[in-house]
């Protein structure tokens, strides 16, 4: 859906802004009549809701009534929809802010993805307000956290269909979807757990990229550079054969690293198709200091050790064009190859080899009807498969070879109507209509132990999850709109658990597994209210209720999970999880001062989490409380639970420089998570500040931060320390242009250095398991150029 935003105001002269304060009066200066200001582009988003509002004109068939016509709907052909008319990125710099949704929604576009790379969501999300990464495994393997909430909390979708894999599973485990392969990134809080599921209550992570093409490439303006006649308008251009090509490159410093992709999308007719493949490598990376805060005598020579990674994958997909809609596919091959940083994992060296393929199909019809706006649909499958490799015995490199196995093989179908709006009286009614599916077998053997009767961290299990939601938006005038949403999913799972955790009986009699089949129907509901405010602010609050069914791995699980260095124990008792939330927010897009701030409150009732113990197992029950085990104790559990906190960013273009902007702009976000008996919950953020510098212009971008994470010793009561804070200083100049086209070379450059970390600071991410043995990469340059053809 696309948001138009005012031109932004011209500043002449300077103006101060503390961090943090509110707008001046210098925004009633004169304008300025040079590029001190700039407009700023319509911010397309996707994931927050299934009702997309567009402008309207008047229908051909008028005699029908009120009936409209969607400007953008491919009413006759697919030619009325070139690649060339989608609505522009946002200038790079500039914090795009999105202001018509009833969610807070992060948006990270394609020319920042290129600045700033990574190899991991998590990596590319690190530092973002309200977010950052597990780091488990830093560049291998790092999952969004959202507001503190992780792994079942947290959705994972590209191109609107669940990511699969592992990630959720374990936290060393690897999402995959790779920065280097997409377009833009959305982070949502709030109502998308409707849309997406009772397991995205704490946000959605949606990554978009042109693998299923929904329109075709536009060739015309390369025809109109070079003086070709073009009698027909650049929307049926499109529609001649064509051929567009992207390159993505990057090198960095601080892990030896090189990453590259090639892009290739071409169409002609009522067909479009896209083609990319991709790859990158990097060695272990180096580190301030020495990072072993439990032992300090094994050798290190600068780098973290056992930290070097390997990626690859490569996509093919296709899209058919008809009277009023599309349809497509692809296939998407994702493997990786990534080492297990800490001291066990350094000892044994750990390492993780995964190999996901995966099927997407969607499509979208809009009926010439009176009642039916838009059908979408989409489904995917996956197989998914690694295996965790490490020495069995660190002394004997012979005992080298696959310690666990994980495997998923996952469906998904979802389809939404949206229908017409109509007019209620009181008020413009929009509604859309939902309808979703799933089915996931898991399995986890280890060769470690064959015959025994629990082989590997669960016995393989299954689950079914169906779903109906709906949405229905209420205008009430231009500035006044509301929202009521609900879902309600069944959830069957099947597994199986020991009776009690023991391995044996006390005569020595081996446990009997027992089958558990639970079923659980989360019921959820969330109502909302936009309101435009003076200034070009937006005023938002939403109020949810969401239940989450527990899930296979805290049911189930009852074994050593090798790369984690955890004994998990599941709870087949787990009950429905509910969460009752409130989120406040201010927002403002426009003109010189654009900001987002966000208040938020959470209350759980059956949270559930996954508590180490402080005891240390090895390989089975019986052999946990040995003081020379090397896995720690995790058992799922439940308790209420309270999270609060607030997210706040802005943006001021303080005057004109040198031909470009000038401007300041600053962040801050901070959670708070307790037991209902005062209680720290485990691995939770730290709160931050930052703030910095930008001067941008039409082709250049030069940006300094600095982020300051806080001390977090508001930690959990047993098996969890304090960590200490840090400085993360970041700088970036890069510059983009289009070049002189000609039929063999590229036609648009952007090219850059980024600096991160430029203090070498000792960083050390609170939420990760092995922090105390992991410290996050030091001083390093990262070189990017992307070429479009």
């Amino acid at each position: 859906m696309s948001f138009k935003s005012r031109r932004a105001q011209r500043l002449g002269g300077a103006s101060l802004l503390l961090l943090g304060a509110a707008a001046t009066p210098a925004f009633a200066q004169e304008p300025a009549q040079d590029k001190s200001s700039t407009e700023i582009p319509a911010v397309t988003v996707t994931a927050p809701s299934p009702i997309v509002r567009r402008a309207v004109v008047p229908s051909r068939n008028a005699g029908r009534g009120t009936r409209t016509a969607r400007v953008r709907s491919r009413e006759q052909t697919a030619e009325a929809t070139p690649a060339a008319q989608a609505p522009a990125a946002p200038q790079q710099g500039v914090l795009p802010i999105v202001t018509n949704q009833f969610a807070t929604v992060t948006v990270v576009p394609n020319e920042e993805i290129r600045r700033e790379g990574g190899g991991q969501l998590g990596d590319l999300l690190f530092s973002k307000p309200g977010i950052t990464g597990s780091s488990f495994a830093p560049g291998g393997s790092s999952r969004p956290i959202i507001r503190g909430l992780d792994v079942n909390r947290v959705g994972i979708l590209e191109n609107g269909t669940n990511a699969g894999g592992a990630s959720d599973l374990g936290e060393d485990h690897f999402v995959p979807i790779d920065p280097l392969a997409t377009n833009q990134v959305e982070v949502v809080r709030g109502p998308a757990a409707l849309r997406y599921g009772s397991t995205s209550i704490g946000g959605v992570v949606s990554a978009t990229n042109n693998r299923i093409p929904d329109a075709l490439p536009s060739c015309a303006p390369s025809f109109q550079s070079y003086g070709l006649p073009t009698k027909a308008p650049l929307a049926s251009a499109a529609t001649s054969p064509c051929v567009t090509a992207e390159t993505r490159t990057a090198f960095s410093s601080v892990d030896r690293g090189v990453e590259s992709g090639v892009l290739l999308d071409t169409g002609g007719g009522n067909f479009a198709f896209h083609a990319d493949a991709y790859g990158r490598t990097t060695s272990d990376y180096y580190i301030p200091s020495y990072p072993y805060l439990t032992d300090q005598s094994r050798p290190v020579n600068g780098r973290q050790p056992n930290s070097a990674t390997r990626s690859d994958g490569a996509s093919i997909g296709g899209s058919y064009f008809f009277q009023g809609g599309y349809i497509g596919a692809s296939i998407t091959q994702n493997d990786s190859l990534y080492h297990i940083p800490g001291i066990d994992g350094a000892d044994h060296n750990t390492r993780i080899d995964a190999h996901q393929t995966k099927i997407n199909v969607k499509g979208e019809y809009r009926p010439d009807a009176a009642a039916i706006d838009t059908i979408r649909f989409w489904a995917g499958a996956t197989d998914y498969r690694h295996n965790e490799i490490g020495l069995a015995d660190p002394a004997d490199l012979n005992t080298d070879g696959i310690r666990q196995t994980f495997t998923n093989k996952e469906q998904e179908i979802r389809t939404e109507v949206q229908l017409m709006p109509f007019n209620a009286r009181f008020a413009e009614v929009t509604t859309a209509l939902g309808f979703q599916v799933g089915h996931q077998e898991l399995s986890a053997p280890s060769p470690d132990n064959p015959g025994t009767l629990f082989n590997g961290l669960w016995d393989p299990n299954n689950s079914t999850r169906v779903a109906g939601y709906a949405f229905n938006e209420f205008k009430f005038t231009e500035a006044t709109r509301a929202q009521i949403a609900g879902r309600i999913e069944h959830v069957e799972l099947h597994g199986t658990t020991p009776d009690f955790p023991a391995d044996y009986l006390p005569d020595g009699t081996p446990q009997t597994p027992i089958a558990r089949n639970p079923s659980f129907t989360p019921k959820s509901g969330s109502i909302g209210l936009l309101q435009d405010l003076p200034g070009g602010m937006v005023g938002s609050i939403t109020a949810q209720y969401v239940e989450r069914a527990p899930k296979a791995a805290e049911l189930f699980s009852r074994g050593g999970h090798d790369a984690t260095a955890t004994f998990d124990i599941g709870n087949p008792n787990l009950t429905i999880e509910t969460a009752k939330s409130v989120e406040l927010g201010v927002r403002r897009a426009t003109g010189p001062f654009r900001f987002e701030a966000t208040v938020y409150y959470m209350h759980f009732d059956n949270f559930i989490y996954r508590r180490l113990t402080g005891v240390m197992c090895d390989d089975d029950f019986a052999s946990c409380g040995a003081p020379d085990g090397e896995l720690n104790q995790a058992v799922y559990s439940q308790r209420n639970a309270n999270f609060r906190g607030g997210e706040f960013q802005s943006q001021l273009d303080v005057g004109a420089f040198r031909g470009g902007i000038w401007g300041i702009e600053n962040q801050f976000d901070f959670v708070r998570a307790t037991f209902s008996d005062g209680t720290n919950v485990p691995r939770i953020p730290p709160m931050r500040v930052g703030g910095g510098v930008f001067w941008r212009d039409d082709n250049w971008l030069m940006r300094i931060n600095l982020l300051h994470a806080f001390a977090q010793d508001n930690v959990a009561e047993i098996a969890e320390t304090p960590t200490a804070g840090y400085n993360l200083l970041k700088a970036e100049v890069s510059y983009k242009t289009k070049l002189n086209p000609n039929p063999f070379g590229a036609r648009e450059m952007l090219v850059g250095l980024l600096g991160n970390n430029l203090l070498n600071e000792n960083i050390r991410n609170s939420v990760s398991y092995t922090k105390d043995e992991v410290l996050l990469p030091g001083i390093g340059v990262r070189a990017f150029a992307n070429f479009k053809f």
